[in-house]
């Protein structure tokens, strides 16, 4: 009997960290608010973030879709910015989304990030170049 309540006690909770960690899981609106972006989940569990949308999202001087021109892989420079990942590899521990990489386009440059959420439903984003860091709060997109 005590063997059966462990049981459905680890499922009871494991399934609670699980629907936990998705509730960051649907579009944020960037603290600029020029960009949505989509968090979606892996079936790895491994979280991701793309660009779906900009408040310009095209070049004003070719009228074409904005590019990732400060990219630091020449190769992908002329990728369109709407699709492109700007969270990426981040895993769910400890009531965070941590050991993942942080895309910023506006710089071309990666950094070391990680995310949670807030109790007013908030998103904190926080980029780390060594001990130094850059924390943006983003706003769920309804």
């Amino acid at each position: 009997m005590k063997h059966l309540i462990s049981i459905l006690l680890f499922t009871v909770l494991g399934t609670s960290a699980f629907a936990q960690a998705d509730n960051i899981l649907g579009t944020w609106l960037s603290a600029d608010k020029k960009a949505h972006v989509e968090i979606y989940k892996t079936n790895s569990n491994v979280y991701f973030g793309k660009i779906i949308w900009l408040s310009e999202p095209n070049d004003p001087t070719t009228g074409k879709p904005k590019v990732d021109g400060k990219n630091p892989d020449a190769s992908k420079r002329s990728n369109p910015l709407i699709g492109s990942l700007t969270f990426l590899n981040f895993v769910y521990k400890d009531g965070e989304y941590i050991n993942g990489k942080i895309y910023d386009c506006r710089e071309g440059k990666t950094y070391t990030g990680k995310l949670w959420l807030n109790d007013d439903g908030t998103l904190s984003m926080r980029g780390y170049i060594g001990f130094l860091y850059s924390t943006e709060t983003w706003t769920r997109f309804k």
